[in-house]
């Protein structure tokens, strides 16, 4: 597992926290049913797990996170919902000590593109996978993100994330990469499309532009940028601006692209 680029402060998790299977794993549900068992691969704080949980009842789901400490985020969330369907488990999906053939479907969120070998786990995914069984995986696409108005500032933050990200051994403009990755890993039914998060309303300017506005200055990422000498703390509070002049705009929008695969084993 490289470095995760993004860390755990509670300007990321507020981030994560939003996330549903309806509006991060669309793509995914409609393979999912009562009594097939679910891998979910870095679940993060747990709330899509909890939903991909509630689709496969009474089916177990596994929640798999690479520490305890992150895995802590998913057993709080669980147990806040009294979900009674899932197991936890601390492991590394480029090396799962797991058997062959575990579960019906095997689930990724925003993992592969923090990963150095994300076609080793992609057939770690599928080892696990039984046969007639889903390997499923989402990840955003950071080259590809764009927004209006056109703000400099924005321009220099997500150069500087791509930066530190491939620094950290991951591909942040994983999106486009899913399927050629998953036919790397030796699979030869793949569907693969594509979404969006979009966010152009007031409510959804202040929330995604004022969670990036703190987390640019406050999160693991500031940290690493100054440490590197790859920024300021002058440069990141000009990017926390930045994201302000473009909650400020009236005609506002920002799109966040995803690739997405579904492997058929």
């Amino acid at each position: 597992m490289t470095t995760y680029t993004h860390g755990h402060h509670e300007t990321v998790l507020v981030s994560h926290r939003w996330r549903t299977a309806a509006n991060s794993a669309a793509y995914l549900l409609p393979h999912l049913r009562p009594g097939r068992t679910v891998l979910d691969v870095g679940c993060g704080p747990g709330t899509i797990t909890a939903d991909l949980a509630d689709a496969v009842t009474p089916a177990r789901l596994t929640a798999l996170e690479l520490t305890e400490d992150a895995l802590s985020l998913a057993r709080a969330e669980i147990a806040a919902r009294g979900t009674a369907n899932v197991d936890f488990l601390v492991a590394d999906v480029q090396a799962l000590d797991l058997p062959d053939d575990a579960y019906d479907v095997v689930h990724a969120h925003q993992v592969l593109q923090h990963l150095g070998d994300p076609v080793g786990a992609l057939r770690e995914m599928r080892r696990v996978c039984r046969a007639g069984g889903t390997v499923a995986a989402r990840d955003s696409d950071y080259a590809a993100f764009t927004w209006y108005p056109l703000i400099p500032a924005l321009d220099e933050w997500l150069a500087l994330y791509r930066r530190i990200a491939r620094h950290n051994g991951g591909e942040p403009d994983a999106g486009r990469r899913m399927h050629a990755w998953a036919r790397a890993a030796g699979f030869t039914d793949v569907t693969a499309t594509g979404s969006v998060w979009c966010y152009a309303s007031p409510e959804e300017r202040a929330w995604w532009g004022g969670m990036w506005a703190e987390r640019v200055v406050r999160s693991a990422l500031a940290g690493q940028a100054v440490a590197l000498g790859w920024a300021t703390e002058a440069d990141l509070r000009r990017f926390a601006d930045g994201w302000r002049e473009w909650v400020a705009a009236e005609d506002g929008w920002f799109l966040v692209p995803h690739g997405e695969i579904v492997c058929h084993v």
